[in-house]
């Protein structure tokens, strides 16, 4: 199609004229090279020479890199000698680019909503690389779809919300506690959620921690006491989210607190009523990871903060005939009919007779900012039946962690898990001889996690070093696919190993046997020397893979943030914005968002109190208005709109008598423009995104599509 062609059917849009302000756009189009990411692929000449033969456009310049500080004043400069008073910029993508722009419209004294652009580089020269001729009609076709939208752009002010100046931070492990810690130092009130007795983590089960081999105990138990300690800290442990509602500044967040059958007010942590608790109501004990059992009362561990105990009803056997809120039998001579732990207990805090809800209580809150540090699990063992699951002596590193610390099953002495229970009753319990380590179990896989779970390879040179120095005539060896020691001093850690006498096998394990003198029979491949090899064992360590904590879907659902493929937090800009979400005021840190060491939990646990205090310190936050508005004349009251809106911000009400008609909260509609295309008589407008605009860009792009 000719350019004349091109041109008149352009001119065509002037019916969309009556939303034109009152002055004639006079349209500045400003093409990017950005180095050779555009120019590269795209004829920037020739995109700013078709660009300035376009219906309003005045101006069409091309620069280097537009978003520099030259580039900017090219654009400021044109604004302030009343060259131009609409932008379009083909450049980058708007996601990163926009705020720039917008910001240098502004400081020209233009509205900084009268800017349009056109992404370039993602969808012409990246996408389209191999072919400049294409690539370059492409942007063509784009900065014709800005301009049109561009002459139908309106003035837009910007709206402000108030701030709460309160937190939310969920999840108690390490990069909780230093999310918090720093925000209650900074002055802010911070509520801390952990859905587990005591707060700590998983940091609390390590016994020691790469690559200085530092207690882990010894660092992390004084932040928990600074935690309960903080007068700005209010620890809500035993806990979890029940719902969100509300938007950045202004969330409502109701927490419940979960039923400890004992009045921790007066519970001072003694474990007098522990020791009773008989044997039949023993189970699983999770902070061991399964190797031993805990009773129906119980401290989660004995550094716990709250050091608080905690009665299972699940695994209560009811000693006495004792029924939780109901009040004691009495015997015949008068007496109160007690349970041991009742018994025992010096303070009277067993709360069996009063009534209480099973399911605890809710506490509303209202804070402005979230923060997500709900860390990890390992993937248990049972999904890998080549690796005989069932075997008590085949344990995952996390399990390891516990039998080789010195508040573990064993009290810190090596021996085979199968006789942990013997260990106990005080009888002879076997040490291992050899014990086999294997790398990437459900990591890097098809069948499992695609990812590398980051910790594995550092975590088992550690144990392994830890065990060889402790017991020289122990024979350890490691299965590894590759070794991925990357952080600083890692490497140092590998040839320690190495000296230390550890076998590092790289290949693959293909199966586990059971042998029957209780022993493990290994069967893997060394790659170095291209044969299987087979070997005896008395425990192997699986280094399963690092999953999202239990429940991430759940809370992600309450919180209106996504999830990953992966399974873990998605973050808004895995390189800008590691911490951000795009839920507005609600950020992410530590395992709770990927795999990660607890030095990175860490710093993103400061990076993410660092943008909540960015964001809550001015007392109030600006807000694009780039949002929906509802014309209550045309609204028919249908609802369609209401239950469609994820962030909840319309409602249905009724003023007047048998009038029902939809109301927008401005302060939680996000501008995704459901209810737009949802609302049957076109009653809902969205600013910045009208059906005018949108159909101008339409228009010029089918136009030019036709020839």
């Amino acid at each position: 199609m000719p350019n004349t062609t091109f041109l008149f059917f352009l001119t065509c849009l002037d019916n969309f004229g009556d939303k034109l302000s009152k002055e004639e756009p006079r349209i500045g189009v400003y093409v990017c090279h950005c180095g050779e990411n555009i120019a590269g692929a795209v004829d920037v000449e020739e995109v700013r020479r078709f660009a300035e033969k376009l219906p309003n456009v005045v101006i069409a310049r091309d620069y280097l890199f537009m978003c520099s500080d030259p580039g900017q004043e090219i654009i400021k400069k044109d604004i302030r000698d009343g060259l131009v008073n609409r932008v379009v910029v083909a450049s980058c993508t708007p996601k990163t680019h926009e705020p720039i722009f917008r910001r240098a419209c502004e400081a020209a004294g233009l509205n900084k909503y009268y800017l349009e652009m056109a992404n370039i580089r993602d969808q012409c020269a990246w996408a389209h690389w191999h072919e400049k001729k294409k690539a370059t009609e492409k942007a063509k076709y784009l900065v014709a779809s800005a301009v049109a939208k561009a002459r139908l752009l309106e003035p837009l002010e910007d709206r402000y919300v108030e701030m709460n100046q309160n937190v939310l931070v969920i999840g108690g492990g390490i990069s909780g506690i230093f999310a918090s810690l720093d925000l209650a130092n900074a002055g802010y009130k911070v509520y801390l959620v952990e859905k587990e007795p005591s707060i700590g983590g998983n940091m609390a089960k390590l016994d020691k921690t790469f690559p200085t081999n530092d207690c882990a105990s010894c660092i992390l138990t004084p932040l928990m006491v600074e935690v309960a300690n903080n007068e700005n800290i209010e620890l809500l442990t035993y806990s979890e989210v029940e719902s969100v509602e509300g938007s950045v500044g202004n969330f409502k967040v109701k927490i419940r607190r979960k039923q400890t059958w004992v009045d921790w007010d007066k519970c001072t942590g003694c474990g007098a009523c522990i020791n009773v608790c008989p044997p039949a109501a023993r189970v699983p004990n999770e902070f061991n990871e399964g190797l031993d059992e805990r009773g129906a009362i119980y401290i989660q561990f004995p550094q716990a903060v709250p050091r608080k105990a905690v009665i299972d009803i699940d695994a209560c056997v009811k000693c006495a005939g004792r029924e939780f809120g109901k009040p004691p039998k009495v015997s015949k001579d008068g007496r109160k009919i007690l349970a041991p732990c009742e018994k025992a207990c010096p303070t009277g805090a067993c709360l069996r007779d009063e009534p209480r809800d099973p399911e605890g209580s809710i506490l509303e809150i209202e804070v402005g900012a979230i923060i997500v540090a709900t860390g990890y699990r390992v993937m248990d063992k049972k999904y890998f039946k080549e690796f005989s699951p069932s075997s008590p002596n085949v344990i995952t590193a996390l399990q390891m962690e516990r039998l080789i610390s010195a508040t573990g099953p064993s009290d810190g002495k090596l021996i085979v898990p199968s006789d942990i229970k013997k260990y106990k009753e005080g009888k002879n319990a076997r040490e291992p001889k050899v014990i086999v380590y294997i790398s990437c179990v459900g990591s890097r896989s098809k069948r499992y996690h695609s990812y590398c779970s980051k910790i594995c390879c550092m975590y088992m040179l550690k144990q392994a070093m830890q065990l060889k120095e402790s017991y020289p005539d122990l024979d350890i060896y490691i299965f590894f696919i590759d070794v991925r020691t990357t952080g600083k001093d890692f490497d140092e850690y590998y040839m320690r190993c190495k000296e230390l006498g550890i076998h590092i096998i790289r290949g693959k394990v293909g199966g586990i046997n059971q042998l029957p003198n209780e022993r493990l029979l290994v069967r893997g491949y060394d790659s170095d020397i291209g044969k299987p090899v087979e070997l005896e064992s008395d425990i192997v360590v699986l280094a399963s893979a690092v999953e999202p904590s239990q429940g991430m879907e759940e809370l992600s659902r309450k919180l209106g943030i996504s999830i990953g493929i992966e399974g873990f937090l998605k973050e808004k800009h895995p390189k800008l914005y590691p911490v951000d979400t795009l839920s507005e005021g609600i950020f992410i840190c530590g395992c709770a968002q990927g795999p990660k060491d607890i030095p990175d939990s860490v710093a993103q646990a400061k990076a993410a109190a660092s943008s909540v205090m960015s964001l809550l310190s001015k007392g109030k936050m600006k807000v694009e208005p780039l949002i929906a508005e509802i014309d209550r004349d045309r609204c028919s009251g249908c609802g369609i709109c209401e239950p469609l809106c994820p962030y909840k911000a319309i409602t249905i009400t009724e003023k007047r008598k048998k009038e029902k008609k939809a109301e927008l909260n401005p302060a939680l509609c996000k501008g995704c423009g459901v209810c737009v295309v949802a609302c049957p008589s076109k009653a809902i407008k969205l600013h910045g995104y009208t059906f005018e605009q949108l159909l101008s860009q339409v228009e010029a792009l089918s136009i030019e599509l036709e020839r």
